[in-house]
């Protein structure tokens, strides 16, 4: 699934569209994880004046109307001649006379909404801070964390507590500072827990540097692959050596995801309920 540095890099990348006007809407597959509105046509006639990045969604305001857009587990976003080829996948489409924004998603998670009220109340209020922003900061997390038991990998990814941390770069931020994904994120220091806000903010302005991580079909607007996943030293390594000390690399399942670890680097520390 894009995380918050592949989200962001889609957003940079759609910058050639801003003060264009949308000549044209088409839809082809309504069917994504909710239906796309019906009235979408509206944005017939409207320019696109602006950008932005919330967690994981983009947020694309127009000139009379503002639209909601995720991508999913598969989707990504394509500029493209009018004249080009269209894929199996190409499920929503924006004319802007000449170019195209095409919306890709063969698992079809993703979402084309309208950004207003409901969705507004629904996906955007519940979400916790950026974490590229001073509101994500080592008071606000130690406050967060003192009374979760979970483990310290299933905190970081609770939307609710931060948004956009997601499985590879929560893998990688507890790998570079040693500490055990499953570790009680309650039972942390507050020495590591400042380590981990300062890490994770490095990691994430790092992988937006780079593209964000092209691990399966993930590219940008222009078709650009991204290149963290060529830094990953724990993300997608089970098995193989760690690193620092050469010890076979360890694979769990944390909140359903795989979660690699080092068991010499990253040692799970006995707290006093244990």
């Amino acid at each position: 699934m894009p995380e918050l540095p592949e989200v962001e890099t889609t957003k940079n990348s759609l910058a050639p569209l801003l003060l264009q006007t949308v000549q044209r809407v088409e839809v082809r597959q309504p069917q994504l994880r909710w239906v796309i509105p019906q009235d979408v046509d509206k944005l017939r006639g409207q320019k696109l004046l602006g950008l932005q990045r919330r967690s994981k969604y983009i947020l694309a305001k127009f000139e009379q109307d503002s639209m909601l857009w995720h991508l999913g587990m598969s989707g990504s976003f394509r500029i493209c001649d009018a004249q080009d080829e269209l894929r199996k996948h190409d499920h929503f489409i924006l004319d802007f006379g000449g170019q195209q924004l095409r919306y890709h998603d063969p698992r079809r998670f993703g979402c084309i909404l309208w950004l207003n009220e409901e969705s507004q109340h629904k996906l955007l209020d519940p979400l916790g801070p950026e974490p590229l922003t001073d509101a994500f900061n080592a008071d606000y997390l130690i406050q967060k964390l003192k009374s979760k038991h979970v483990g310290i990998k299933v905190a970081l990814m609770d939307n609710h507590i931060v948004v956009g941390v997601g499985n590879i770069y929560a893998t990688e931020s507890l790998f570079n500072l040693g500490i055990h994904p499953a570790q009680p994120a309650s039972s942390l220091s507050q020495q590591q827990i400042s380590a981990l806000v300062v890490e994770i903010k490095r990691i994430l302005n790092s992988a937006i540097d780079l593209g964000g991580s092209t691990l399966r079909d993930y590219t940008n607007a222009m078709g650009e692959n991204g290149y963290f996943q060529q830094t990953l030293l724990a993300y997608g390594r089970a098995g193989e050596m760690c690193v620092n000390c050469e010890t076979t690399l360890e694979n769990i399942k944390l909140g359903q995801r795989a979660s690699v670890f080092c068991p010499q680097c990253q040692p799970l520390k006995k707290t006093a309920k244990s």
